[in-house]
């Protein structure tokens, strides 16, 4: 009987060769495994852990769920403004070119008709269908019959108002249906389009156009170097403070959790398991954040139609985020969880009976903190002096300098806090017990702040950057604001005489200036020189020009205007002039005048635009009834501002006299469109920022009474004041936002400086912007500490001495 050998210790023997396998081959798997397995592990104490971890996950997943929200927002804006150009490119009817296209049975003759209701833009059209197969516009189910008009839900809501009286005398039109959402730009947008019979095309004027098609394929200028150096600031300046309150939310109850992590070093748990687990139920809270973020999100959607800010507005289905950004959001945010938690928990230890967190920390180390904002500056300093005629600035180095020099006031501001309280002491009961928590958990305090001194920083740096540059894009206009505050245009077929009685006769009106203006060349077609002729009453003429005695009858001559090289050569005793020449492709009437030989001599003066009038200025009884019917009239206004609603008087008789008649307002000073559109988005994201911050801040505020409800207990049992302990936690956050919004002050006049030396700008700081910045993020603080305030009273109750 044989025998077998005793099986090896370490498991049968093979007859194949080993392969030997390459250290660490089998340790990734492991590795993977064991985070898989201590992740899990936290989610499910998130989640079954009682009350307390229940609260905490709550209170995580609002924190999160209010960034992720607004980043899902963020996400969105692109997609909205493009949606909202696309439509307006599809209704765009208006081409400008000067050609009279043939008339058809598919043309459309369309009149501008826009207009302003007090601040509020009115966009207008007056539709005259030329045959069946006329274009209808985006949104307009039928042509509205003449007399009729079909407006959009907003402005169909107003003229049904008492607001909105003053308007409904400015369109005499029936309502016959409403402009569906493809129509307008955005759910607040005031637009109508009303139907009429009586238009037709003028040869070189673009207030009536034939058009059969809408639409508009012509693309946008360029942008300068600037403009997108502005936008690209503002989305890293709003979205900065988003991702600090998504970090900091996810570190609510650190101290609760860290105490219940020490019952797992104690059944066998070492260090590493234990800040997995940690950071397990981060990422639930993350998860959960994810999932409440995605529901705030839908409900602004669905709001979003309703809300208007800084005149901007736009449709629920516009805020779509694409999916590449809101995949972002969803992978980034729990990452982010996992990622801060093992940092936070990098400096603390945490044993089998206890949490070594509440000994004497060491003191935090500056120079890792300082490298922060030193690389962000330098970053963005080769770009210096580059402005707007050195080329495009490096996107990723600004995004990174910026970030830098931001999440430096993060670094700092631990820092800064700690080295301000440890030498603080003495006073009253209240301050001695906020000092000494200060002093205890100067970090906690630090992260309530964080996001405030982040926002505020950066709308130090942009506003000083949009000071900077203002300049650029604003240009001040010559118009004379004491002769002349608005100027009414008037269509040929408009008479002058009529026009001016009925708006000197208008309420608000102190005076009116009408003045007839045409071209005049010495070639019937084509002519390469002009001069202008501009036709009033002897008083009104020399409001446009220095003359010697006047006489109904004369003609002037005006050659010394400025860029008037034409009229010394052209304006001749007996020469004949022709009167609305022919250009290329437009027929004009070619009316010749022949000049009087008793020309008289004047000298230019600027009128209340600002021009200086040159050419022929004569009398009307001097015109020939034909030269006389080319004049384009206009009629200058100077009103009373204290009259009620006085612009808005003048523009309801200007469209008395004709539906398409010009109405303009006479400004100091203009500035670009982009530039102002993008501090309006500025403003726009700023302002749910600082909703965000307050929101957040309130979670924070209410988690950290959370943490302290039994302190505050046996503080009261033992015969504190509740007052006592409402003026300590008062200077537990004043404390640390007075450091924060000085160290916010210092960041942003630096990045501020840094960006105004870029666009090579000249360095000058707006005090009064810079207070009010920070005055704005001290009143978010001090709105939020008086909001928990009711919760800590509550607190501070006898049952909050019960425990589980």
């Amino acid at each position: 009987m044989s025998t077998s050998p005793p099986p090896s210790p370490a498991g049968p023997v093979s007859a194949r060769p080993q392969v030997p396998q390459r250290p660490g081959a089998q340790a990734r798997p492991g590795l993977v495994r064991v985070w898989a397995r201590d992740l899990a592990m936290g989610v499910r104490f998130a989640v079954t852990g009682g009350r307390e971890s229940w609260a905490r996950t709550w209170l995580t997943a609002v924190g999160v769920g209010l960034g992720v929200a607004l980043l899902l927002v963020t996400a969105a804006v692109p997609s909205a403004l493009g949606n909202r150009h696309d439509r307006g490119a599809a209704r765009a009817d208006i081409t400008y070119s000067g050609k009279v296209r043939p008339k058809g049975d598919d043309t459309l003759l369309v009149g501008v008709n826009d207009t302003t209701y007090r601040s509020e833009n009115v966009r207008g059209r007056l539709l005259q269908p030329e045959g069946p197969k006329a274009p209808l516009p985006p949104g307009v189910a039928a042509f509205p019959r003449p007399g009729d008009m079909v407006v959009s839900p907003v402005l169909k809501k107003l003229l049904a108002s008492d607001d909105g009286a003053l308007l409904r005398e400015r369109l005499p039109y029936r309502i016959a249906g409403t402009i569906a959402d493809r129509g307008l730009i955005g759910p607040s947008e005031l637009a109508y389009y009303a139907g009429t019979r009586t238009m037709h095309v003028i040869a070189g004027q673009n207030r009536v156009e034939r058009i059969d098609s809408f639409g508009s394929t012509a693309s946008d200028d360029e942008w300068d170097p600037v403009l997108l150096l502005l936008v690209l600031l503002v989305f890293v300046v709003l979205l900065m403070p988003v991702g600090v309150f998504i970090a900091t939310a996810v570190r609510f109850g650190g101290e609760r959790r860290d105490r219940r992590l020490a019952a797992l070093r104690l059944v066998g748990a070492d260090g590493r398991m234990t800040r997995r687990t940690a950071a397990g139920e981060a990422l639930a809270g993350a998860a959960l954040g994810l999932v409440l973020g995605a529901v705030f999100f839908a409900v602004l959607r669905q709001l979003a139609g309703r809300i208007t800010i800084f005149d901007m507005s736009v449709f629920p289905f516009d805020l779509d985020p694409t999916p590449a950004l809101a995949l972002l959001v969803a992978c980034a945010v729990p990452a982010s969880a996992v990622a801060v938690t093992l940092f936070a928990l990098r400096s603390v230890v945490i044993e089998p009976l206890g949490v070594v967190r509440t000994t004497r920390p060491t003191r935090r180390r500056l120079w890792w903190r300082l490298l922060l904002p030193l690389c962000g500056v330098a970053l963005l300093y080769p770009m210096t002096g580059q402005g707007n005629d050195n080329g495009r600035f490096n996107e990723w180095m600004v995004i990174g300098g910026t970030v830098l020099l931001l999440i430096g006031v993060t670094a700092l501001l631990p820092w800064a806090v700690e080295a301000v309280v440890v030498r603080m002491g003495g006073g009253t009961v209240s301050w001695q017990l906020a000092v000494r928590r200060l002093q205890l958990s100067s970090g906690t305090a630090a992260r309530m702040i964080n996001g405030i001194a982040v926002a505020v920083a950066g709308a130090i740096a942009l506003q000083m950057l949009f000071s900077g540059v203002q300049g650029d894009y604003t240009r001040q206009t010559k118009n004379d604001l004491d002769r002349a505050q608005m100027t009414v245009n008037l269509q040929q077929d408009t008479s002058l005489a009529a026009a001016d009685h009925a708006l000197r006769t208008t309420g608000g009106v102190r005076h009116t200036t009408p003045i007839g203006n045409a071209t005049l060349a010495p070639d019937r077609r084509n002519p390469e020189a002009e001069v202008s002729l501009s036709v009033g009453s002897c008083a009104d003429l020399r409001k446009l020009a220095h003359l010697p005695s006047c006489h109904e009858g004369d003609v002037f001559v005006v050659s010394d205007a400025a860029y008037d090289t034409h009229t010394r050569h052209l304006v001749k005793p007996g020469r004949t002039l022709y009167a609305d020449p022919s250009y290329e492709n437009l027929k004009g009437r070619e009316i010749p005048w022949r000049l009087p030989m008793d020309l008289r001599q004047g000298s230019s003066r600027e009128d209340p635009t600002g021009v200086e009038r040159g050419g022929i200025l004569a009398t009307p009884s001097a015109l020939p009834r034909e030269v006389a019917s080319t004049l384009s009239n206009q009629v200058f206004l100077r009103v009373d501002p204290s009259y009620p609603d006085v612009r808005d008087e003048v523009r309801n008789t200007a469209a008395k006299l004709d539906p398409l008649t010009d109405v303009f307002v006479f400004a100091a000073s203009e500035q670009s469109t982009r530039f102002s559109s993008i501090r309006t988005g500025l403003f726009v994201g700023a302002t749910c920022v600082l909703l965000l911050i307050g929101a957040s801040l309130l979670v924070s505020q209410l988690e950290q009474l959370r943490e302290r409800r039994k302190l505050l207990s046996v503080l009261v049992a033992f015969g504190t004041r509740r007052r006592t302990l409402s003026l300590s936690v008062l200077w537990q956050t004043a404390v640390p936002v007075a450091l924060g919004l000085l160290l916010a002050a210092v960041v942003g006049l630096t990045l501020g400086t840094v960006l105004l030396k870029m666009v090579d700008a000249s360095v000058s700081v707006d005090w009064a912007a810079v207070g009010s910045m920070t005055g704005i993020g001290a009143a978010v603080v001090l709105a939020v500490t008086l909001l928990s305030m009711p919760p800590l009273l509550r607190m501070m109750r006898p049952d909050g001495l019960r425990t589980e």
